[in-house]
């Protein structure tokens, strides 16, 4: 989702772009060659070629004539977006291991209650129960590969142990609509919603030397944290101009603080998504996060350590907590001066 001319990467810094556009998906095209995507439609491949390996294929490439050369490598899959699409045989190993586990004879769906939306008031939340898609699992498996081949090339070249990884994710699992190909439980619904089947994603982070293998840090970040702490691992001073509200987490990984000098984190959502989330703003302080949606007014208030799948709304337990976060929760709003959506009269549905 990048945008159009002037908008592509190398507008902006990198001097290498592969595949990186204002697609946020494969399309309809889909993830075998030829692709729809339009600054690949004259990449020079086999037929059939899956797209991932592809852009693993080049990124490898690129490692490995950076051999001591610092780098910075920004490397975004297309996995595991839909479609959801794999190669066939991992697509039947899956199948087999379904039929193993009794899986292809239970339904996975779950018809829940109409969608909290004027715009699908009509229509019933589609929630898979447990994971059996085999297609989706498949698709993680080629995930899986490719960062597996990346890591594999850092150490055929020898900058394993100097160069920092760090693999995330965009938003939650699609969990709720468009196929539901996967299932966040213990987490609430998923990609478009704000609740933290939506919100919550894996962080991994590989730093040799620094950070011991199979540590676990607990203390929440967002996204905007990423640019002021790539700067403060590379050794460069921060932007505050650019990076606003993000901070450094580079303390955490060193080991040097156990917490960040942070208010809360904010999200804001102003508009509908395509799986049925609708207009909201939340934030999230210490083990309570509060959720205002823009349609009703109405507030919900969670405590995440005691209630991680967001199942017991406080805010009528607690209307004081509920007042004050919401008053921050406004506040900010007006100091980032977000947009706030405003309700069609003229819509009659």
């Amino acid at each position: 989702h990048l945008g159009g001319e002037g908008s592509l990467p190398t507008d902006h810094g990198f001097q290498v772009n592969i595949g990186g556009c204002h697609w946020g998906s494969p399309g309809q095209e889909g993830y075998f060659s030829p692709w729809g995507i339009p600054v690949l439609k004259d990449a020079d491949v086999p037929p059939g070629t899956y797209l991932d390996d592809y852009l693993t294929d080049q990124a490898i490439a690129l490692i490995e004539s950076h051999r001591g050369r610092p780098f910075f490598l920004n490397m975004w899959y297309y996995l595991v977006h839909i479609p959801c699409q794999a190669k066939e045989e991992t697509v039947r190993k899956y199948q087999a291991k379904a039929r193993r586990l009794g899986l292809d004879r239970i339904n996975p769906f779950e018809e829940g209650e109409y969608f909290p939306c004027e715009h699908k008031r009509h229509l019933r939340i589609q929630r898979r129960r447990f994971q059996s898609d085999p297609v989706y699992a498949a698709m993680v498996e080629h995930l899986d590969e490719n960062v597996g081949r990346l890591l594999a090339a850092l150490e055929r070249t020898g900058q394993a142990e100097n160069t920092i990884v760090l693999f995330t994710s965009d938003n939650g699992g699609l969990a709720t609509a468009e196929g539901s190909p996967t299932c966040n439980a213990p987490l609430a619904e998923g990609k478009g919603w704000m609740y933290e089947g939506g919100t919550r994603e894996p962080l991994l982070i590989r730093w040799p030397n620094v950070i011991r293998p199979g540590a676990v840090c607990q203390v929440p970040i967002t996204s905007p944290d990423f640019y002021p702490t790539l700067l403060d691992l590379a050794g460069l001073p921060p932007r505050p101009e650019q990076h606003v509200d993000g901070l450094s987490f580079a303390p955490l990984l060193r080991g040097e603080a156990q917490s960040l000098d942070r208010e809360a984190i904010f999200w804001h959502y102003p508009h509908y998504g395509n799986q049925g989330g609708t207009p909201g703003c939340s934030l999230r302080s210490g083990e309570y996060k509060l959720i205002e949606f823009f349609e009703d007014g109405r507030l919900e208030l969670y405590n995440l350590r005691e209630d991680i799948s967001e199942a017991h709304n406080l805010a009528q337990e607690m209307p004081t907590l509920a007042r004050s976060l919401h008053e921050r929760l406004i506040a900010w709003r007006e100091r980032v001066e977000a947009k706030i959506p405003q309700r069609n009269e003229a819509w009659k549905g």
